[in-house]
């Protein structure tokens, strides 16, 4: 633990400003729990970061790495003890402080979960940041009112990470969804992880009127703009919309029409600041009923920490399909 290796950004411009590198535990932001990592993963948050593509941390340098599952190597804090198997998202991680693309990482013990039983660290960064957001997302939207009897859920950006994760979820809690993406290619890899349809969304008319035919008992959103905007005038009347990304831009057009006459629901889904105790719950729905069942289709890459930069610029191009995880030892 005296040195150990980790990918660093070291100013806004990333690229060649962000390099694995010798450091040391005197280097890391303080926190009650240090973590062995094993394993991370690639999220598109990442990539932003570590290209210097979006202005992502707010102090330089930092551990650049949105989440880490691997075992407690010390604890001030009694909820851990050592060789604990723990996974830590968001909370800070790459954005104010040091985050898990580390052999070793220190975090507060409040951003710690211990792994549940049925998961090993591996399996869990499969899964990610980007499948605990999709997870978040079915949760909140199912406390909110969505069933499948409201009708079929549109996931867009279906081949990232979380629109991968979300339609496997959705799927197999019963729910008919239909995957929707660029990816013309795409149509047999979303339909094998449990798609009923896939949208192209090229070809797709979004109209201009404040309300459309009702479609969509719900949907999950990863690209907001023109297509967020038509989505809340496509859903079925008490369906929920979760918003969780802006990859297609951070402008929303719409109309009050669709909330006050068709009482959509518009949830907006941030996974860095949840609670504990919800993280903990929708960790265990993870490892239960939201148990990916085609994990081995969507993670289907592992990297090292050396080869993880030459990683990043794919996932800015939008020409990554599924997960990548990052071994860190």
């Amino acid at each position: 633990m005296d040195s150990f290796k980790a990918f660093r950004i070291h100013s806004p411009a990333g690229g060649d400003d962000a390099r694995v590198e010798t450091i040391s535990l005197n280097d890391l932001s303080e926190g009650e729990v240090v973590i062995r990592g094993e394993y991370s993963s690639i999220n598109y948050k990442d990539a932003l970061a570590g290209t210097g593509a979006g202005r992502i941390l707010r102090s330089y340098p930092l551990v650049g790495g949105v989440d880490i599952a691997g075992t407690v190597a010390e604890s001030a804090d009694p909820r851990f003890s050592t060789g604990d198997r723990v996974v830590v998202c968001g909370c800070g991680l790459s954005e104010t402080r040091d985050g898990g693309f580390a052999q070793f990482a220190r975090v507060p013990a409040d951003a710690v979960n211990l792994l549940p039983a049925e998961l090993d660290t591996r399996t869990a960064m499969g899964i990610g940041t980007a499948g605990f957001t999709a997870a978040l997302a079915i949760h909140r939207m199912e406390h909110n009112g969505q069933h499948p009897g409201l009708g079929p859920i549109a996931v867009n950006g279906a081949t990232g990470g979380v629109g991968s994760l979300a339609v496997d979820m959705f799927s197999g809690l019963g729910y008919e969804v239909t995957a929707m993406t660029s990816k013309a290619t795409a149509q047999d890899y979303l339909q094998g992880l449990g798609a009923s349809q896939v949208m192209n969304l090229k070809t797709t008319d979004f109209g201009q009127r404040p309300l459309e035919k009702a479609v969509w008992g719900g949907a999950v959103d990863s690209l907001g703009g023109d297509i967020l905007g038509w989505l809340t005038r496509t859903v079925r009347p008490g369906g929920n919309i979760a918003s969780i990304g802006l990859a297609a831009g951070v402008e929303l057009k719409t109309t009050v029409m669709p909330f006050i006459l068709r009482g959509v629901n518009l949830l907006g889904i941030n996974s860095v600041d949840v609670a504990p105790a919800e993280r903990a719950e929708v960790w265990a729905r993870i490892a239960s009923d939201l148990r990916p069942r085609h994990l081995d289709a969507i993670a289907t890459r592992e990297v090292s920490l050396a080869e993880l930069p030459a990683q990043l610029p794919a996932y800015i191009e939008g020409t990554v399909t599924g997960r990548t995880i990052v071994c860190l030892q």
